[in-house]
């Protein structure tokens, strides 16, 4: 039988779907339906296979295959953009709590089921969680820097510099002559870039960016969105 489409529908494309999801607080609902349907799925392979031939053969090769799709999934992670959706008023809010919002307990995590849950997850944490993935970031740079010393009197020399630049202007006016002023400004900038490449405080400054988007992807991607504000209850 062939059901005849109704024009009174209405189709909604899927980023303003998300999008109203997002602002009713129910985009959840996306990612506990895609996790749902991965469920449902697996037994019912199972239980097909079990009714024709169920051969050691057949378990390993859906094993290879399900660790082969896990395998694609995780890739796929580092090939998102997970910025893209971020803006400034993301980091303008209070900082999520960190025990029960931002780690939460075992069962607020679970591994992605395909790509699209594990896009849809690390947007939608990322905007979320922005404060608590920027703290991170200062809290692996500072270790990175106690792990270099010279990096570390790199950049304080650096920001002293400019302390003493800044200080010298005020004391001397120096606004009122803009080309002196613009030389001391270009030559502090040549300076620092020195200092900062030779005390390599770029490599701190990779590490620590190499680790905290690790971090930030892989939380991102397998934690579970939960409700972003209260739902009213059923009466």
């Amino acid at each position: 039988m062939v059901f005849s489409s109704n024009p009174l529908s209405l189709s909604v494309p899927d980023p303003a779907f998300e999008s109203w999801l997002r602002d009713s607080g129910y985009l959840e609902l996306l990612d506990h339906r895609s996790s749902s349907t991965a469920a449902t799925s697996t037994p019912t392979t199972a239980s097909t296979s079990n009714s024709t031939t169920a051969t050691a053969a057949t378990i390993t090769g859906g094993f290879f295959i399900s660790l082969f799709s896990h395998f694609i999934t995780l890739i796929s992670l580092f090939t998102l953009n997970p910025l893209s959706k971020l803006t400034t008023d993301d980091f303008s809010g209070q900082t999520p709590s960190w025990t029960r919002v931002f780690f939460g307990d075992f069962g607020s995590y679970s591994f992605p089921s395909n790509a699209d849950q594990a896009r849809l997850r690390v947007h939608e944490n990322v905007k979320r969680y922005a404060r608590n993935y920027a703290s991170l970031f200062i809290l692996f740079f500072a270790c990175t820097l106690y792990q270099m010393p010279l990096a570390l009197i790199g950049l304080i020399s650096s920001l002293a510099l400019w302390d003493v630049l800044k200080f010298c202007s005020d004391r001397w006016g120096w606004e009122q002559y803009p080309v002196i002023r613009q030389v001391l400004i270009r030559t502090a900038q040549c300076a620092t870039a020195v200092i900062l490449i030779y005390l390599n405080v770029q490599m701190a400054l990779f590490c620590a960016l190499c680790v905290s988007y690790a971090v930030m992807i892989l939380h991102a991607a397998f934690r579970k969105l939960t409700p972003a504000k209260q739902h009213p209850r059923q009466r």
